[in-house]
């Protein structure tokens, strides 16, 4: 009833809400009627003093005047102090600062929590992530932070949780960055609830700089960038042109302490109860007399000779009382990618009249990521009964596999009478992991380790024509173009193919109908120990190992296939605006500011797959071998990462917006905004207004507070029936399959948010507080897997619930669950599964039922002078989270996550990101001339892991306070030399329970290391 009541409210509020907005939408054409007439009259009129809203805001800043900020108003000449809570950093702060890369400076970034950018691959938020750094303001997740550039949008990076790739934007070109630290959905529309940050390039360059830096890693062979920039500013014409590069150079998780821990230390540290060697069950197999299992689960005995912890119910026990061999593959993987990357990018603008220019830019870029990932993956479906496996239950070793025979040989006391083969069971086992893969070697310097690659191109262009006629009246009409292609390639084991080699009819050219097992074309597969030597990271020998039935790499190259997709987005943008001054002023202040405009948006989406991953190709196992298309599940040829059906959509938005900036008098600034955004179709439109004002109570304090209604459309491709995205998530000791899927009953989400901040201003010393609130409802998340995990398995442990833990098969959510063994449709048909059945969970993207969040915002600024020339300073920085508190998560009636609260919490497998409740960012440092010295400290407040119990080991994630120091020496010839050396003590992240053994979403692996820079203007 609960859930019923709360659904019917959200309606009625959304249904009053759509009608009210569709006739407000004609207040921004109202707003123009008023507006024009005025701003006509005023032209020729003398500018009042200060900058100007017709004042470009480079302009102004060129000759001398406060910084100008133009994020979060239309309206020009905007200063930092105003009623929006806008931070700006400048490119000479980001010089003093060592010149950090993009995700340097967004972990460090108070206020942004959750970032994606290093090695995460574990976590279903940033699976498929690698290479891309995201904003994520207030930790409301990335897509809810708008990235501009030069203030006009980009397109997302199209992976599972949508975001701009701050990583391909122009760093080179950079001039200043803006962040704005409150909802702006009324001056940009969608996405821009969380906040906006915009990079602004430099267009004050003029002449040639180039800069390179070289950061020294331990255990690492470093990182480098090189630069150059060029600005040409005369005679009308202003060109900006810049190229870089950047170079990551992969660190392996064996390579920190921290990273590859002891199954006693951390169960969850990369470790899995489906690996190789694995577990066994015993079977007899006589036709017409019996068929069927002899014995329970028995541990391979090179488990713990290889390096893996016989365990029974997770525990570690001896092997002849363990059930499951729990195997480490993280020693496979890195902490750090090898990521290759530049940029591209040429800015022109013409003067084609006094009145009139065009400005046109184009932004090429491309990362390409060289990742590692397990040898193989577990294998989560089972082969076609009756074609590849000829008894119709899981993967059957037959009698007369070598491997069989020569295990059999050395433990026959795990053979009890009459059992001549062995079955093996989805979920608990793979083709490769202790021993490496035969067909890679040397993988990022690791051998064994499959390949993974990300390949991301971003291409940009925008063209802008303005009408500068006066401070009254200045129009602007602009296009943008921006396409983001994200290819990715990884490799998967085909399903019927194992079990086809498992009975000797492996190869490329061995007919599986006709051949003879083992003879000629038709090879073996030996899933046991005594086909594996030694295990290539550690270097632990085998003595079980038997050379006369190793596996041949044919065999794997026979049944492991590469997985690649080529996905899309594609953004237009068209916007008129108009904006000026009215000539009306009040109280003897300055004229009334306006902008008014109109703007088009265009989201096209489009993902297509490679051959052995195509559903439309091969949409069952027994497709590839047996011709077989059509299957109760159409799951694809591939084990664990599954297939996909190509598709494509697309979104068309129309948008009216009106803002007035109204001073009254010397002391009062009034910001009135409204936007109205029509998605068409089921998707519908949204009305949004904000409203911001400033008081200048006394010379040195002033008093600014904001209230608005920000909302985020779902993209189209959360819209497409039957489509979904495949996550792999660590649930009951193994990674299990989590499909995503889309939700075309999707609805626009929405926030109420307001603040109020207080401003000191006494010359050398300036700060800033403010209070942030976000009211959201029908947020859009995927259903928690925590969630479901507790309806089904009654726990509420998420991640770390027991594989014993048995299903509750009345459950509504059962069928949720596809579980070995069981209807391919999913659900407990005849069985009684434990959370150790598991093979895939099926989870839809859903409207929540709405979270409020509020903290505090603070920075202060103090500048002194010493000698002649020099200045000191010290500065701090800082955001404290106040509450972050979801409502109850409900899927039809069922009560799936109860309302919690997110701050100081890991919040792992919930609809919130890791959200620290301290973020601080300090520093002190001393110049002179075109020389400084910088001391900072970044703290990050500890916070705890749910999954876990007060006391418990992993219970707390302690604080990650790093210190770094940069030193900028102004040598001759306009050359600068940076040293910087960061984190100073040589901190470790905090230890957590998961994979890596810390949170990468907020710590860095990289301990102390050091950075030399050159810079030098020509």
């Amino acid at each position: 009833m609960h859930r019923q009541e709360n659904a019917a409210r959200h309606g009625e509020e959304r249904i009053m809400r759509t009608r009210a907005f569709r006739h407000a939408c004609a207040l921004p054409a109202l707003a123009t009627a008023l507006a024009a007439t005025p701003a006509l009259a005023q032209q020729g009129a003398p500018p009042p003093d200060g900058p100007a809203p017709g004042t470009p805001a480079q302009a102004a800043a060129g000759s001398g005047n406060p910084v100008i900020v133009v994020t979060g108003s239309l309206i020009r000449g905007t200063p930092e102090d105003a009623a929006l809570p806008v931070e700006v950093i400048s490119q000479e702060e980001l010089l003093d600062q060592g010149s950090p890369t993009a995700l340097d400076l967004i972990k460090n970034l108070p206020g942004s929590s959750g970032v994606l950018g290093d090695s995460n691959q574990f976590d279903s938020r940033s699976q498929g992530g690698e290479g891309i750094a995201t904003v994520n303001l207030r930790g409301l997740g990335p897509s809810r932070t708008l990235i501009l550039l030069n203030g006009k949008r980009l397109a997302n990076s199209p992976i599972g949780v949508p975001a701009v790739d701050a990583n391909l934007l122009p760093s080179a070109a950079i001039g200043r960055i803006e962040v704005l630290k409150d909802g702006a959905a009324a001056t940009y529309g969608s996405d821009a609830i969380g906040g906006v940050v915009n990079f602004i390039t430099n267009n004050q360059l003029d002449g040639l700089v180039l800069s390179g830096d070289y950061r020294f890693i331990d255990v690492s062979d470093g990182d480098w960038t090189a630069s150059a920039a060029f600005g040409h500013q005369g005679d009308g014409l202003r060109v900006l042109a810049s190229f870089g590069y950047q170079h990551r150079s992969p660190l392996a998780a064996v390579d920190r302490d921290f990273a590859v821990r002891p199954y006693a230390d951390n169960p969850a540290g990369g470790f899995t109860q489906g690996g190789n060697p694995s577990a066994f069950l015993p079977f007899a197999f006589y036709p017409g007399t019996f068929v069927g299992l002899t014995a329970g689960f028995q541990v391979d005995r090179g488990c713990d000779d290889l390096g893996g912890v016989p365990v029974h119910d997770s525990a570690p026990t001896d092997i002849d009382s363990a059930t499951r061999c729990a195997t480490q593959y993280t020693p496979f993987d890195l902490l750090v990618e090898r990521e290759d990357r530049w940029q591209a990018y040429l800015e022109a603008e013409v003067e084609l009249t006094d009145t009139l220019s065009v400005e046109v830019s184009g932004l090429l870029g491309n990362t390409r990521v060289s990742a590692n990932t397990s040898p193989s993956y577990i294998l989560l479906n089972t082969p076609t009964p009756g074609l590849a496996n000829p008894i119709g239950s899981q993967f059957w070793v037959p009698p007369n596999n070598p491997g069989l025979i020569a295990y059999r040989a050395a433990n026959p006391d795990q053979f009890p009478s009459g059992a001549n083969s062995a079955l093996l069971a989805a979920g608990v086992f793979r083709t490769a992991l202790l021993g490496g893969n035969p067909l890679f070697a040397d993988q990022n310097g690791i051998d064994g380790a499959a390949p993974v690659t990300r390949d991301s191109e971003s291409t940009r262009f925008t063209a802008t024509l303005r009408g500068e006629h006066s401070d009254a009246f200045n129009w602007q009409l602009s296009g943008t173009y921006h396409r983001y292609t994200r290819e990715s390639t990884g490799y998967d084991t085909i399903i019927d193919r194992v079990q086809l080699a498992l009975r000797g009819l492996g190869g490329e050219d061995c007919d599986p109908l006709t051949g003879t097992p083992g003879v000629g074309p038709c090879m073996f597969y030996n899933p046991f120990s005594n086909a594996i030597d030694r295990h290539p990271v550690t270097g632990a020998t085998n003595p079980g190992y038997n050379a006369a039935v190793a596996n041949d790499p044919a065999v794997f190259d026979y049944f492991t296939k590469k997985s690649s997709s080529r996905i899309e987005n594609a953004l237009k943008v068209a916007d008129f605006v108009v904006s000026g001054l009215t000539g009306i002023a009040l109280g003897g202040g300055n004229a009334i500011g306006y902008a008014i405009g109109a703007q088009y948006r265009q989201n096209d989406y489009s993902a297509r797959y490679g051959i052995y991953n195509n559903l439309d190709v091969y949409p069952c196992p027994a497709s590839l071998d047996f011709g077989v298309d059509t299957c109760p599940r159409p799951i694809g040829l591939f084990g664990f990462l599954g297939s996909d059906q190509p598709n494509a959509s697309s979104q068309d938005v129309r948008a009216l917006f009106a803002e007035l900036q109204i001073p009254i008098g010397e002391r009062v600034d009034i910001q009135l905004a409204a936007r109205c955004e029509d998605y068409g179709g089921a998707v519908g439109s949204t009305f949004d207004p904000k409203a911001s004002a400033r008081v200048q109570v006394t010379d040195w304090l002033a008093l600014r507070g904001s209230y608005q209604t920000t909302f985020r459309a779902p993209p189209s491709n959360l819209l497409t029936e039957g489509d979904y995205v495949t996550s792999l998530q660590f649930v009951g000791g193994s990674f299990r399959a989590v499909q995503v899927n889309d939700n075309p009953a999707l609805t626009p989400e929405s926030a109420e948010s307001y603040g109020g901040g207080v401003l000191v201003d006494l010359g050398r010393f300036r700060a800033s507080v403010d209070y942030w609130r976000y009211d959201f409802a029908d947020d859009i998340a995927a259903e928690p897997v925590s969630g479901l995990l507790n309806a089904v398995f009654d726990s509420t442990l998420g991640s770390n619930t027991p594989g014993t833990a048995p299903a509750d098969c009345s459950s509504p959510l059962a069928d949720r669950f596809t579980f070995s063994g069981g209807p391919a449709g999913g659900g407990c048909g005849a069985l009684a599964p434990t959370l150790a059945d598991v093979t895939t969970i099926d989870t839809f993207y859903a409207n929540g039922a709405g979270l409020r969040t509020s903290g505090i915002d603070f920075q202060a600024n103090y500048r002194g002078d010493f000698g002649a020339r020099g200045t000191w300073g010290l500065g701090l920085t800082g955001s404290y989270v106040i509450d972050y508190e979801t409502n109850d998560f409900f899927i039809g009636d069922e009560l799936i996550q109860p309302g919690f609260s997110a701050v100081g919490k890991l919040n792992y497998q919930t609809t919130a990101y890791p959200l620290p409740e301290w973020k601080l960012n300090g520093h002190a440092d001393i110049g002179w001339g075109r020389h400084n010295a910088r001391l900072t400290v970044t703290h990050i407040k500890g916070y705890v892991d749910q999954r876990q119990q007060p006391g418990d080991r992993g219970y707390r994630i302690p604080d990650f306070t790093t210190l770094d120091f940069t030193l900028r020496l102004g040598l001759p010839m306009d050359t600068d030399l940076t040293l910087s050396v960061l984190n100073l003590l040589d901190k470790d992240p905090g230890f957590a329970a998961l994979d890596y053994n810390y949170d990468p979403f907020t710590a860095n692996p990289l301990g102390r290391n050091f950075k030399v820079g050159l810079r030098k203007a020509f």
